[in-house]
């Protein structure tokens, strides 16, 4: 598992906002409306991103920005007060440190309130998978939240009765469904993906201990793709003392043990050959990569100085998106699963996603003109609900 060198990544670019503010694990949209549109303030620990400086430096360099040059403003201000501008600073400072303490209360408390959770989570983990049935108090509650939450909503269809011959065991393709009813994660889904995805069994949160960091586990069934059983991606942070907050540090993803042939982030390409003095031809096959929801467990590496412009520009657009994803998972489809599944959770979005245009850009990747069928309909519209 590939470790990324630099710290505290930068994720704006000169041609985004300067009032831009990192998404934050509280209130990151999901819809795939470019990110320098949305402004957010922070209570969680994830409410800003720090510089890196060989990054901020290369895109100065590179852009041909001015940012943090100074005006001579400050410089043409009579001592005295320079000299209170210094006072300011240090009362800046102290409140930095507070900040500081308060972001770490705050992610105390998700670790506290994530042990009250599991066992939630664990019940549905087994309802989900077969193992457990509601008991008829639950399922009579469970009527009553949707009943209190949408008074004027029209009656539901009787629900189908089970066929003797051919029982379903718990819910079938609850984190597939789950997955394609978010918009933003459903554009990374291809047709291939699918049928690898309908054996996740559970999707869950966990807080390194010495650390300050979350992982997203993705447990899976045995299946014909791979064979790891979990996949996991870990987001890290690290405290910032000089802006008063713990930000976003980098991510670190599984390596996915694929079955011969079964790779789903690579294509066969076949082109054929023709030999010039037998004037034979034969095709040669050749593995390319392709989109796929999988890449999402790929670490990020971090060169030590990108060089070209376009490198940087691709480089700031997948740690954002990555990054946004991840939070997505933790703060909507984890705790959230059965809004999600049934198509409520988009009524509470209150989002269309016609609304939004795709620039055609790959999410993990740079431009493809292949129309394979494996591609990702980015363009689709999330329906109310997209049970298999």
């Amino acid at each position: 598992m590939e470790r990324t060198s630099p710290q505290g990544v930068n994720i704006k670019s000169q041609d985004k906002k300067d009032d831009f503010i990192a998404p934050t694990p509280h209130n990151t949209p999901i819809v795939t409306a470019p990110i320098h549109n949305r402004q957010h303030t922070s209570t969680t620990m994830a409410g800003s991103f720090t510089p890196n400086a060989q990054l901020v430096s290369d895109l100065q360099g590179k852009l041909g920005s001015l940012i943090g040059a100074p005006t001579g403003y400050i410089e043409s201000l009579p001592a005295s007060v320079q000299r209170r501008l210094d006072g300011l600073k240090c009362y800046q400072s102290e409140h930095a440190k507070l900040e500081t303490e308060f972001h770490k209360e705050i992610f105390a408390l998700e670790k506290k309130y994530l042990g009250l959770y599991k066992p939630l989570y664990e019940k549905r983990s087994q309802v989900v998978n077969g193992s457990l049935e509601p008991t008829d108090a639950e399922v009579e509650a469970g009527k009553k939240v949707d009943a209190d939450s949408d008074d004027e909503a029209e009656e539901e269809p009787a629900a189908k009765t089970d066929d003797a011959d051919s029982p379903v065991t718990g819910v079938p393709e609850f984190w597939l469904t789950c997955m394609k009813n978010h918009g933003q994660i459903d554009e990374l889904i291809s047709d291939r993906d699918q049928e690898a995805l309908k054996h996740l069994t559970d999707i869950t949160l966990e807080y390194l201990e010495d650390e300050h960091a979350f992982r997203l586990v993705f447990t899976f069934a045995p299946n014909e793709f791979f064979t790891n059983t979990k996949l996991t991606k870990t987001y890290f942070y690290q405290t910032n003392p000089s802006i008063g907050d713990i930000v976003f540090d980098h991510a670190e993803g599984d390596s996915i043990n694929w079955n011969e042939g079964k790779d789903l982030t690579m294509a066969v390409e076949s082109r054929k050959q023709r030999n010039k003095s037998t004037n034979e031809t034969r095709v040669v096959k050749k593995n390319i990569p392709t989109e796929s929801f999988f890449g999402f467990f790929d670490t990020i590496a971090i060169p030590e100085a990108p060089e070209e412009e376009d490198e940087l520009d691709l480089l700031q657009d997948q740690i954002e998106a990555d990054y946004e994803i991840g939070e997505e998972f933790k703060e909507k489809i984890i705790p959230h699963a059965v809004d999600w599944f049934t198509g409520k959770a988009l009524e509470y979005e209150g989002l269309n996603y016609d609304d939004f245009e795709e620039d055609g850009e790959d999410f993990y990747g740079e431009e493809s003109d292949d129309d394979d069928d494996d591609e990702p309909r980015s363009q689709q519209r999330a329906p109310e609900c997209k049970q298999q």
